[in-house]
């Protein structure tokens, strides 16, 4: 059985999985090297790993208080049907960095359910918006 670990450490990123990833979805078809790595720098990037490999990678674009954007969830071809879309998303959201930001959101043409057994829901008349909303509003931390 093998072992997968999690990590937000950019440097452990492979690059060029990220990109080639990216290029065949709907969402970023296409897209140039360049700009996956610019906004790898601007966002917190999470990976999953199988040994040195891998599997999986999500961003976060952040302010890390009031807003979270979730986005680029990619899952290794080879590896879907394995739950790894699950476990990246339930990481992310229990992540102590963005666990109690005020607004999360999320666009998503198809993979509603998935976000939805994590606490997302359909946020206004934009059929794939979705969003975690915290109650609290701003209240006091001290």
């Amino acid at each position: 059985m093998s072992t997968l670990s999690l990590s937000t450490d950019r440097g452990r990123l492979d690059v060029d999985f990220v990109h080639a990833a990216l290029g065949r979805t709907y969402w970023a078809k296409d897209i140039g090297r360049a700009r996956v790595l610019r906004s790898l720098d601007a966002s917190l990037c999470f990976g999953m790993y199988e040994a040195d490999r891998q599997l999986a990678f999500a961003r976060v674009v952040t302010d890390f208080a009031t807003f979270a954007y979730l986005c680029d969830v990619v899952v290794h071809e080879d590896a879907r049907g394995r739950g790894l879309g699950k476990q990246l998303v339930a990481s992310i959201v229990a992540h102590p960095e963005l666990r109690d930001v005020r607004r999360f959101v999320l666009w998503t043409r198809d993979a509603h359910g998935l976000y939805e057994k994590f606490g997302f829901v359909r946020l206004g008349e934009q059929p794939g918006l979705m969003g975690i909303l915290q109650p609290f509003g701003y209240r006091d931390e001290e």
